[in-house]
């Protein structure tokens, strides 16, 4: 009978086991972190850290989360975030200032935000996730950020200021020069021109009053060539007008 007893004992005992280790063992042990391996940024970005995590049990007060940050060049890690029932922010050091909580821990979300992302904060992002009674292991990921230089851009109001302080006064400047070589300002005499005695307008003719001309210099040889012209017109004048012609004579 003692043995009979000594072994339905030792099978009561491995079957507990047995159980424990199939129900036990896989509610503390079921949770599980997701971060993306990688992220891109350009420096002056905010960037969002995404972080999520699947539970057995429903999140409580107990819950903990924390983010750390491992420099590119290598060195300890860093402890800059902490949640437990609200968020703590960082207060001083490299990232005070520069985080924002978004998660929402009841639909597994414990995302941050990097705001004004620089060179200096390329590295290693860890999330750390503990959800009583799932602490086995306390499960971990990690998520490498680089960030980038911006590139340079040519920005509307750069254009607007080199085409009105540049352009514009170079394409009036063109403008005014090209007018002056087709349209060349006419120089007008102010003195009146130089009439002989004996020329006579069409105006003085019907006896209205004699009308400005203006000439331009000439030469001698100008002067000879028309001296044949002139005494042609001479004659014909005296040939129209015979009494100015005895006025004339009778004075002398």
């Amino acid at each position: 009978m003692c043995r009979v007893d000594a072994r339905r004992t030792a099978l009561n005992v491995v079957v507990l086991l047995y159980l424990f280790g199939v129900f036990g063992l896989s509610q503390v042990s079921s949770i599980k972190v997701t971060t993306p391996p990688e992220l891109h940024a350009t420096k002056g970005d905010t960037v969002k850290l995404p972080c999520t995590f699947t539970s057995t049990a429903n999140p409580t007060s107990k819950m903990r989360v924390s983010w750390s940050y491992t420099p590119q060049t290598g060195g300890s890690s860093l402890v800059f975030f902490h949640f437990s029932s609200k968020a703590e922010l960082p207060k001083s050091g490299q990232f005070a200032g520069r985080i924002k909580w978004q998660g929402t821990p009841a639909r597994g979300d414990v995302s941050i935000s990097l705001i004004n992302a620089t060179l200096n904060d390329n590295g290693t992002y860890t999330c750390d996730v503990t959800n009583p009674p799932d602490v086995f292991d306390s499960p971990k990921s990690h998520t490498v950020l680089t960030v980038t230089p911006k590139a340079t851009t040519i920005r509307f109001s750069d254009v607007a200021v080199l085409l009105a302080f540049i352009l514009l006064p170079s394409g009036l400047i063109t403008f005014f020069l090209i007018g002056r070589m087709f349209c060349p300002k006419k120089r007008h005499n102010q003195s009146k021109a130089y009439r002989s005695p004996i020329e006579v307008t069409e105006g003085e003719e019907n006896g209205g009053y004699p009308q400005t001309t203006y000439i331009k210099s000439t030469t001698c040889c100008d002067m000879c060539l028309m001296d044949s012209d002139i005494e042609d017109e001479y004659h014909s004048i005296q040939k129209r007008h015979p009494r100015e012609e005895e006025y004339v004579e009778s004075q002398c």
